[in-house]
């Protein structure tokens, strides 16, 4: 019997490609995709003198045609183990299957969609569900680290007729030559509209998108959370889209903002945050809105604030801070030299914490954390904060009862503690009893968001408390972002007069 041993540890014998120990259908069906994409390389080649001279392409490496027809063999064998060997089927609801049909024929028909579908309505599963109407061949699914785990679970169970990557966009630069994309789905697309420059996950999504001319499935709950300028980077380099013959932002800018100027520090600067209504007019033709309430949820959030105490030395800290701008210590300097930072120092001490001029960071003050422990001791709770070192003040008072890993918390009876910016997004808490605000965010997207990670159409009461700091400024914030409003430098000065 003939064997040879390729990349990747797998032995070839006569008609397929040996599984690897510990290695599942769908990892060697992806593994011999990698494998057929090497044998199928092409390098250009120059035959021919003078004038008749001419290039063509050929095959990089001599493949022997019994090896090569076993490649192609195990495409198949493994692709088809993986879609017959299910234990669970995915029953689609009723709606999603109505969007399913009406995004497979937008989607045919301008070579992309936005899906623009309330949280907790399925929009993930939605987008699989089109993805296997349209295609089979490679989809790449772009989200966050927090929600790929869910994702892949969503494919296990849908089996569908095609290979799946799911990679976060931190990661986006190691799939660039990996494949080459048939569909391109980018979960949580708002947040690829920063503007006036686009971000750099909205330029690595271009440049995919430039090379592989993708099909391109768009998703969020909120497509413009802040401002319908954020529109612009999220299409802007898809061929069909209704603004890709702009040149840039500012030529975008000409026929759909209302560009303003605002004085900040003595300086005049240009304000592009007034998008006109008619970039969503603009969209209409390639979006599919779905609400909650279409979907028949009818459940309520009710929201508690709840006032902490701090130590005395934690009020005196932030009333120095705000006095002198700067606090001097044996070791370490809180430094609040401008406004900005002043803003982000009593933030932080609000909830007992605090980063110094150096970079170390420490924990102050624990009466939050232990006032949550307290009050909600009787609870699976799922606790979102903001900075990196109230996680440390949470694992100090919690101890073994914390996690962070979403799987953990679903099947023990930890808590988990999640960082309001990457917790917001893509990831489903409905184990959880309640939710607790360690403290708030800025985003009025942070708040609209990450407050509704409990829903489920089933579910009718969600509680969310927020636990603020007596005299603190979390009030303020709270006041803002209700409003859809960012809490910004302006509203912290007003405090300050």
């Amino acid at each position: 019997m003939l064997a040879i041993k390729p990349l990747f540890g797998a032995m070839i014998t006569f008609d397929i490609i040996e599984r690897v120990p510990g290695l599942s259908d769908i990892d060697m069906w992806e593994r011999c995709e990698l494998l057929k994409k090497i044998v199928d390389t092409k390098v250009s080649r120059t035959v021919g003198r003078g004038k008749a001279i001419i290039t063509e392409q050929v095959n990089k490496y001599n493949t022997h045609p019994i090896q090569y027809n076993k490649i192609i063999n195990s495409v198949t064998h493994y692709k088809k183990l993986f879609m017959e060997n299910t234990m669970e089927q995915v029953q689609f609801r009723p709606y999603q299957l109505d969007i399913i049909s009406e995004g497979t024929e937008k989607l045919k028909r301008h070579g992309f969609i936005y899906l623009a579908m309330e949280v907790r309505t399925g929009k993930t599963l939605t987008s699989l569900g089109i993805a296997d109407k349209v295609t089979s061949g490679k989809v790449l699914f772009i989200t966050k680290k927090k929600a790929m785990s869910s994702i892949e679970d969503d494919y296990e169970k849908l089996k569908p007729n095609y290979l799946l990557k799911v990679i976060n966009y931190e990661s986006l630069h190691t799939v660039m030559d990996l494949f080459e994309w048939d569909l391109i789905i980018c979960d949580e697309a708002h947040s690829m509209g920063a503007f006036p420059k686009p971000s750099n996950r909205a330029e690595q999504v271009k440049q995919l998108i430039k090379r592989y001319r993708p099909k391109v499935i768009l998703l969020s709950g909120t497509p413009t959370p802040e401002s319908y300028s954020q529109m612009y980077h999220q299409v802007y380099a898809i061929p069909t889209s209704p603004f890709y013959k702009y040149k840039n932002f500012y030529r975008f800018c000409d026929d759909y903002v209302k560009v303003k100027e605002r004085k900040i520090n003595g300086l005049m600067i240009k304000d592009y945050s007034e998008g006109k209504p008619t970039i969503l007019d603009e969209m209409r033709p390639y979006t599919i809105n779905f609400t909650q309430q279409e979907a028949g949820f009818t459940s309520t959030v009710n929201e508690t604030i709840l006032t902490v105490a701090m130590k005395p030395s934690t009020h005196r800290l932030i009333e120095k801070l705000k006095k002198d701008l700067v606090i001097q210590g044996e070791k370490e300097i809180i430094l609040a030299d401008t406004p900005v930072k002043l803003l982000s120092k009593v933030h932080q001490l609000c909830s007992g914490t605090i980063k110094f001029e150096s970079g170390n960071s420490m924990v102050i003050d624990t009466s939050k954390a232990e006032y949550i422990k307290y009050c909600f001791k009787d609870k699976k709770i799922g606790i979102f904060y903001k900075f990196k070192e109230e996680l440390n003040a949470l694992k100090q008072v919690f101890d073994d009862s914390l996690t962070t890993e979403l799987d953990e918390f679903n099947e023990t009876d930890k808590n988990i503690a999640l960082q309001i910016v990457s917790g917001r997004e893509g990831i489903s808490l409905k184990e959880a009893d309640c939710l607790v605000f360690y403290n708030i965010d800025f985003s009025a997207t942070s708040y609209w968001q990450a407050k509704d990670r409990m829903t489920t159409k089933d579910r009718l009461v969600n509680d969310v408390y927020w636990i603020f700091t007596e005299g603190g400024i979390e009030h303020d914030v709270y006041k803002a972002v209700t409003k859809k409003m960012d809490y910004t430098l302006e509203h912290f000065k007003k405090l300050l007069i």
